[in-house]
């Protein structure tokens, strides 16, 4: 298996015109390996899935699943070993193996059968080529004012520039921009200058190192890229310029958006719209642009999927902790085993070991600790064990008025709103489903399966607004009138 740089070099010699023949030769591999990389169609990661295999004790499970079944029924101290079950498949079955192969197997056996609820530089730039940097900025997100970084993208030649908006300056990130930008122009660039500290990676001596992720983008879209050297922001002035232009005439004053995804996809219209006469050439930026589109390259058949897969080890509620201070909530019975994570720019995404998806949360940065358990998850066992409500997630979790009214209740009556809330979160989701309760309480002063289901109704129909509260109090009057 060659490396991704060597993948590069094959795809960039070819592009040169260097013969099959001598691509192997430099590259050091054989002309099959050149030829099956010139024609792969798609360099994104693979997914280490582990590849499934036949075991030999296999066709013995059903006894050994009798056994450990035997075993839920009896006392913990008389319950097969692993050794134990050896034996008996040895003397009664004849089966030929290691007391080892029994004992990981029986292991793996046991892992699978846990249930849920017992395991928690040149200044002269031609048509096409193009300059990437970073840059800071403060944005109001849901009300909160929080300090992001943007990378730009800009052409020289043009004087365009394009800008995205994200949380780090990783190599997902910068990866994520490119190829949002990409897509967005319809073409890739035929050689990108990077500052030296960008997250892509680093000039080392005379020796650049790029990460791996970056190494497959690049191969994948198939452009040139180099770094200035430290010290030299002349190198890269025209991206420079273009990320202080962006700050001052889009960002301020200070954005205030939801969702940073829709954000930047208005954003790369906008920055269209602050194309001006070219500041040397006297020509529209724009019309200079189309000089910039037509040197690009085309995009390849297949987009890049931007993310890095890690294995990790879930702890004892099932999280994975990640970057540092970083835990993630992923599903009880994976506590204790291994699963791949695979980290995107704004998104951490859980699987199996055998690919399968379990969850998705919002990727976290910074140096403090973040948590994302969901209080949701909480729900089943919390509607069994109300005695947890005080110290619960839930609790935690809902508005300070639900809460108040929920602490009140009685244990049957608590009860009952916890399975409304199980209920309808199950529906939902957790943000309508609370949303609604809080509706509910308010304009009747109560919470009843009906009331509850009518206001996430209406919340998912539109907003709906009332200049005093309702009282439903009139209906159970004029009820009582009625014999």
């Amino acid at each position: 298996m060659i490396s991704m740089s060597q993948t590069y070099s094959i795809r960039q010699l070819r592009k040169s015109g260097e013969s099959i023949s001598e691509i192997a030769r430099k590259v050091g591999v054989s002309r099959n390996t050149v030829y099956a990389k010139l024609a792969a169609p798609d360099l994104s990661p693979q997914m280490p899935v582990k590849e499934p295999r036949e075991k030999m004790l296999d066709a013995y499970r059903p006894v050994i699943e009798g056994y450990l079944d035997e075993d839920e029924r009896t006392w913990r101290k008389q319950r097969h070993t692993a050794r134990r079950i050896w034996q008996r498949l040895r003397d009664e079955h004849g089966v030929a193996c290691s007391e080892s192969t029994v004992r990981h197997y029986v292991h793996d056996l046991k892992a699978q059968r846990k249930s849920v609820a017992e395991s928690y530089l040149d200044l002269v730039w031609s048509p096409g080529e193009a300059q990437a940097d970073f840059g800071e900025a403060d944005f109001a997100i849901v009300g909160a004012r929080r300090r992001m970084s943007f990378f730009v993208l800009s052409f020289p030649f043009s004087n365009m520039g394009f800008a995205q908006v994200f949380p780090s300056e990783n190599a997902e990130c910068v990866c994520q921009a490119l190829k949002q930008i990409f897509e967005y122009v319809g073409g890739v660039p035929t050689r990108i200058v990077f500052d030296n500290a960008t997250g892509v990676g680093r000039r080392v001596c005379d020796e650049v190192r790029t990460t791996e992720t970056f190494a497959a983008f690049a191969a994948h879209y198939g452009f040139a890229f180099s770094f200035c050297n430290p010290y030299s922001g002349h190198e890269k002035g025209n991206v420079e310029s273009k990320v202080r232009f962006v700050r001052s005439n889009l960002f301020v004053p200070v954005p205030r958006l939801r969702n940073v995804d829709s954000f930047n996809e208005r954003l790369l219209g906008r920055c269209c719209s602050l194309s001006k006469s070219h500041y040397l050439k006297g020509e529209d930026e724009k019309q200079l642009f189309v000089e910039d589109s037509v040197a690009m390259a085309g995009l390849p058949e297949a987009a890049f999927t931007v993310v890095r897969y890690a294995h990790c080890k879930a702890d004892k509620q099932g999280k994975v902790k990640i970057d540092g201070p970083h835990r993630y909530s992923t599903d009880p019975s994976l506590a204790g085993r291994r699963v791949i994570v695979g980290l995107g720019a704004t998104a951490v995404t859980v699987y199996t070991e055998s690919g399968e998806l379990v969850c998705e949360h919002e990727r976290q940065y910074g140096s403090a600790p973040t948590d994302t358990a969901n209080p949701a998850s909480q729900l089943p066992l919390l509607t069994m064990r109300l005695g947890a409500w005080r110290n619960s997630g839930v609790r935690e979790a809902i508005p300070d008025d639900l809460r108040d009214y929920m602490d009140g209740l009685g244990k049957k009556d608590l009860g009952g709103s916890l399975r409304i809330m199980r209920d309808q979160v199950d529906r939902r989701g957790w943000d309508a489903a609370v949303g609604a309760m809080e509706a509910a309480l308010r304009l009747t002063g109560r919470l009843d399966e009906a009331s509850v289901a009518i206001a996430a109704a209406r919340a998912e129909g539109g907003s709906i607004s009332y200049d005093e509260p309702v009282d439903l109090g009139v209906y159970d009057a004029a009820l009582e009138g009625v014999s």
